[in-house]
């Protein structure tokens, strides 16, 4: 019988690929998400359960039902620009129902949590060297500040029996294989590789370069893409590393190696043949020059390894975003 995962957020773009990943390798996904942000069409590998991860009766039903034998939460708002505009919205959902969720997690008998983090923990890099585990943290959004409440209320829990994984990611982008059909739908879409892509099929004016002044080869901001695919591999190595009794870990998830806003661009003309229409702004606000991860303890402690170049990263993303599925994902958001 397959070992229950319980997948908070299991409907959105990284959960649904983590829940295929699990699926993939035995294990069952059970997904909680209240389609806030998710999609309902993602979530097809497993057993599905729309509520909030904050609704204590919710989460002991279900919990009761299918006796999860771990807990990997990604449920929580990720939009940095909205996160200034409403920071208490994303306080109560990504650290108060976060803590919540852990709370009913621990007294119905789940001691394993992989937790979706972010690179945001550390605000503006003090160098533009690879970031480590032990860079200090302090966040410059309230995105950031939340995220980093709820990974300290997790490692208070340690105290208590809760073991876990925190994992730190930096720019997930790409899809699955067309044939798995899932891949990224935000609505609006912030991020740059979509929209670069985007720009490129017809279905948006152009993108915007936010500043070519930048101390780098280009003159452009230098960050680290990483396929959506890596990442949940990252979290099934998480897992299971914890159900083989590992001890509580902090790990960034990076390919160690920067791209600039215009490479990427570049990269994207090449793989599409055209070019891609494109304006030139000023730099955003907070804007770090280079912002790309040392992974070496994920690759050492989790014994995870990276697959895809940022010209997979690309292809597959393009492929997605040419399917009939993600233009009706989109008109539904």
């Amino acid at each position: 019988m397959a070992m229950n995962i319980l997948l908070t957020g299991g409907a959105g773009y990284i959960g649904s690929h983590t829940a295929y990943a699990l699926k993939q390798v035995g294990f069952t996904p059970v997904v909680l998400d209240n389609l806030s942000q998710g999609h309902l069409w993602a979530v097809k590998f497993g057993p599905f359960i729309k509520g909030d991860m904050g609704d204590e009766a919710t989460v002991r039903a279900l919990c009761a039902e299918y006796k999860p034998a771990a807990l990997i939460h990604f449920a929580a708002f990720i939009d940095v620009g909205e996160s200034v505009v409403k920071p208490a919205k994303y306080m109560e959902n990504n650290f108060y129902k976060a803590a919540r969720l852990l709370d009913v997690a621990l007294s119905c008998g789940i001691k394993q949590t992989v937790f979706s983090s972010t690179a945001a923990v550390y605000g503006t890099p003090q160098n533009s060297v690879l970031l480590r585990e032990d860079h200090p943290l302090k966040p410059i959004n309230p995105y950031g500040e939340s995220k980093l409440a709820a990974e300290n209320y997790l490692r208070s829990l340690g105290s208590k029996g809760m073991r876990s994984v925190t994992l730190r990611y930096f720019n997930a982008a790409g899809a699955a294989e067309s044939s798995v059909g899932i891949g990224e739908a935000h609505k609006p879409e912030s991020h740059l590789i979509p929209n670069v892509l985007l720009a490129g099929l017809g279905q948006k004016e152009k993108v915007k370069i936010f500043g070519t002044d930048y101390p780098t080869p280009d003159g452009t901001a230098v960050r680290d893409y990483i396929h959506v695919c890596d990442l949940a591999e990252a979290h099934v190595a998480s897992l299971r590393y914890l159900l083989a009794d590992g001890a509580t870990e902090v790990c960034n998830l990076g390919t160690g190696r920067g791209s600039s806003v215009k490479e990427v661009i570049t990269t994207a003309e090449r793989i599409m043949r055209l070019e891609i229409p494109k304006s030139y702004e000023s730099r955003r606000s907070g804007d770090p020059t280079f912002l790309v991860a040392d992974a070496t303890v994920a690759k050492q402690k989790l014994r995870w390894q990276l697959l895809y170049s940022l010209e997979q990263i690309i292809e597959s993303a393009l492929k997605w975003h040419r399917t009939i599925q993600y233009m009706e994902a989109v008109k539904v958001g």
